[in-house]
């Protein structure tokens, strides 16, 4: 079978996989998220933290919670990194800097990932599970709590009362990802991940030298690492490893893991606000984005110019032999166009137009379908901004689901969108222009440009994943790269929570025949033009300073 059949094959086979979830796991989601049931368990966390289970909290209160538990979390990882020499199973491993501590505590928390270390000589096992695994289930459920709030903002009236944060990260937490997490790490054991207790093992390698291999309690931790769009790998080479990824079928669970909540939240969306069809014009959306950059990204690294390439039958270079381009593309598409950061192949080693491509997806606000959760509210948010645009046509005022969207509404929905931006921007200009930490760049012109335009996109837009080449590991990089991570998850979320208070207390109003129908395809079209026009075009600039100039060098 040729590797171009088998790439088809894969793509077929997974988008299959996702249609077969979209709507049994978007209802599930629908169904947790409304319930006014408890389980024992929960009701028991309940009464131990002295929370009501039945009190919805105001947007404003909902959002206290949401930055007080992030505080205390990075304060819990920071303090368990930086102890982990005097913890149980921590390997003999050194003490991480303090600086390196604070951005590795700010990336697990934001759901980020972004790691300045190699995990299987920088973390013992006690921390990988008790510090940076339970925040890949935590971090992926306050997302997908923040969105739960948008959607009730469109369900309800006249009212100020948003949700209980600490129910929704529960039962997200306890009847979502856990219960999916324990199935798929069996499935990831039975072929060929890791999951042992055990350190590092010397073997005799068949040239005679002495090889040192690391285990530890991988598979538990690579499943949540997917499922929650989280990214940090275990091993230093991520998913490229053979003990975290060993197989082109454990490579194709992995990809259906880390897009299959995603691609199923806009079925919630449409379950709750009690129109499935509002649900499939967003996935839509996020469908053809999607299936777009994986073509893309497998074009741009399938083309024979020159007799390297032409041998190895496409740009090989910092690719896995066992998964080849097709899968290394379609593995590439789906971590950056969602915030997982988790990697198969080095995207520092692409085409210029294939790298391009991968910070082009995090540009966009990875909403195709981005991060649990973040993905769907940042579409959600654009959808706004389309209706709103569409209003302005036909000069009336713009409604969604039946609320008004006015100054208001729209004034959030525009910082939502210009926070990022300006993180990425202005981090990028300020690491150029000093002097020192240009001097950390491994590469020099376009592409060295391109690496640290990747380091801050990829930190503000809490994706995880690096381009290589910079070395990140300094106290300058790691505090502004920390900073991008808080502002880029947070400042968001602001936005989201107030928008979703805002709608909440308004009265619906019935549709007219004026009203836009936002579930046909003429509003399909509106939003994805609105993606790459209000979003993607604001860093076009960037991009042609980077991979387009490197690319038509």
């Amino acid at each position: 079978m040729g590797s171009t059949l088998a790439g088809w094959l894969q793509a077929l086979a997974l988008v299959g996989a996702l249609a077969l979830c979209y709507r049994p796991l978007g209802d599930y989601i629908a169904k947790l998220l409304t319930t006014a049931k408890h389980l024992r368990v929960e009701r028991g966390l309940y009464k131990l933290v002295g929370v009501d289970g039945d009190a919805d909290q105001r947007w404003s209160v909902y959002l206290r919670s949401v930055l007080a538990f992030s505080a205390v979390s990075v304060l819990f990882l920071y303090g368990l990194i930086r102890l982990q020499t005097h913890l149980l199973l921590n390997l003999g491993v050194p003490e991480m800097e303090a600086h390196q501590s604070w951005n590795t505590a700010i990336s697990f928390v934001t759901n980020t990932n972004w790691q300045s270390y190699s995990g299987e000589s920088a973390m013992g096992h006690l921390v990988q599970m008790a510090g940076l695994a339970v925040q890949n289930f935590v971090s992926a459920a306050v997302g997908i709590a923040v969105v739960a709030t948008l959607i009730r903002g469109f369900t309800r009236n006249k009212t100020d009362r948003v949700g209980n944060f600490w129910v929704d990260l529960t039962r997200i937490s306890l009847r979502l990802l856990l219960p999916i997490s324990i199935v798929f790490a069996l499935v990831l054991v039975a072929n060929g991940v890791v999951q042992n207790f055990h350190g590092f093992h010397d073997i005799a390698t068949l040239g005679g030298d002495t090889q040192s291999l690391p285990g530890g309690p991988v598979a538990s931790q690579e499943v949540i690492k997917e499922l929650g769009t989280n990214g940090g790998g275990f091993f230093n080479a991520n998913s490229a490893h053979p003990f975290e990824n060993p197989t082109g079928f454990t490579n194709l669970l992995e990809i259906f893991l880390l897009l299959v909540i995603s691609f199923s939240l806009p079925r919630t969306f449409g379950k709750m606000v009690g129109d499935n069809r509002q649900g499939y014009a967003i996935v839509a959306v996020m469908a053809m984005f999607w299936v777009a950059s994986a073509a893309l990204i497998t074009f741009a690294e399938s083309q024979h110019s020159g007799s390297a390439l032409q041998a190895a039958g496409g740009a090989m270079e910092g690719k896995e032999q066992r998964f080849g381009i097709a899968a290394s593309g379609l593995f590439a598409a789906s971590t950056t166009l969602t915030s997982t950061g988790a990697v198969n192949s080095f995207h520092d080693s692409y085409t210029p137009f294939g790298g391009g491509l991968t910070i082009f997806n995090m540009m966009l606000g990875e909403i195709a379908p981005g991060g649990t959760g973040s993905g769907l509210y940042g579409m959600l948010v654009l959808a706004i901004v389309a209706v709103f645009v569409a209003g302005l046509m036909v000069g009336r005022t713009p409604e969604y689901l039946g609320k008004k969207l006015g100054g208001r509404e729209m004034k959030f929905a525009s910082l939502y969108i210009l926070t990022t931006p300006a993180i990425v921007l202005i981090g990028t200009g300020v690491a150029i222009a000093l002097p020192g930490e240009r001097a950390g760049m491994l590469n020099s012109g376009a592409h060295g440009f391109s690496e640290v335009l990747y380091a801050f996109t990829s930190a503000a837009n809490n994706n995880g994943s690096a381009f290589g080449g910079i070395t990140a590991n300094t106290p300058w990089y790691d505090t502004a790269l920390g900073l991008a991570m808080v502002f880029g998850r947070f400042l968001p979320m602001v936005f989201v929570l107030a928008l979703a208070g805002s709608l909440a207390q308004q009265q619906p109003v019935p549709a007219s025949a004026g009203t836009l129908p936002t579930h046909k395809p003429l509003f399909v079209g509106l939003l994805s033009g609105v993606v790459l026009i209000v979003v993607g075009l604001t860093y076009f600039p960037a991009l042609a300073l980077g991979p387009i100039a490197e690319g038509l060098h």
